[in-house]
């Protein structure tokens, strides 16, 4: 992370309180953050997904990427340091490594969320309740591209 933090060196630095919000379920917008120091909460309603202490953890960046409400709250649990890009749209795309640590990150969370439906799918399949849905919600996810094209549409996206 030694590399994040250092690509990172010339955004300004911020310190927050214990149970400082730094992001907010369903603002607009809102800054990137990339952590130095400190432990901070994930929150998804009142339900706390993750607490996150490593250096140069990113907050924001689905929000900026996908120009979409704030996903879940991020809380600081004890004091946390954090650079912050007030503008983070540009800021990714003027630092690749940065757009790829990002990318890294939800990729790795889309492998999660997708091992575990898959999982649930297995566990489920022979039910005819709404668990049975499980196929059209995995396929949803692993189908969806940006614009509404999807990887099965050549038209949709130039790379296929």
């Amino acid at each position: 992370m030694s590399s994040i933090l250092s690509q990172t060196a010339a955004l300004p630095e911020t310190s927050f309180g214990p149970g400082t919000v730094l992001l907010r379920e369903g603002d607009l917008g809102g800054p990137l953050f990339v952590l130095t120091e400190g432990t901070v909460a994930v929150l998804k309603g009142d339900i706390e997904v993750a607490r996150v202490s490593e250096p140069g953890a990113l907050f924001g960046e689905m929000s900026a990427l996908l120009d979409l409400p704030v996903s879940a709250s991020v809380i600081a649990v004890d004091t946390v340091r954090a650079r912050v890009s007030e503008d983070p749209l540009p800021f990714l795309r003027d630092t690749p490594g940065i757009a790829l640590h990002a990318a890294r990150i939800l990729a790795a969370r889309l492998h999660s969320a997708t091992s575990y439906l898959v999982d649930i799918k297995a566990q489920y399949q022979d039910r005819s309740d709404h668990f049975r849905m499980v196929d059209r919600v995995l396929d949803a996810i692993v189908e969806q591209q940006p614009g509404g094209a999807r990887a099965s549409d050549p038209d949709g996206d130039p790379r296929l």
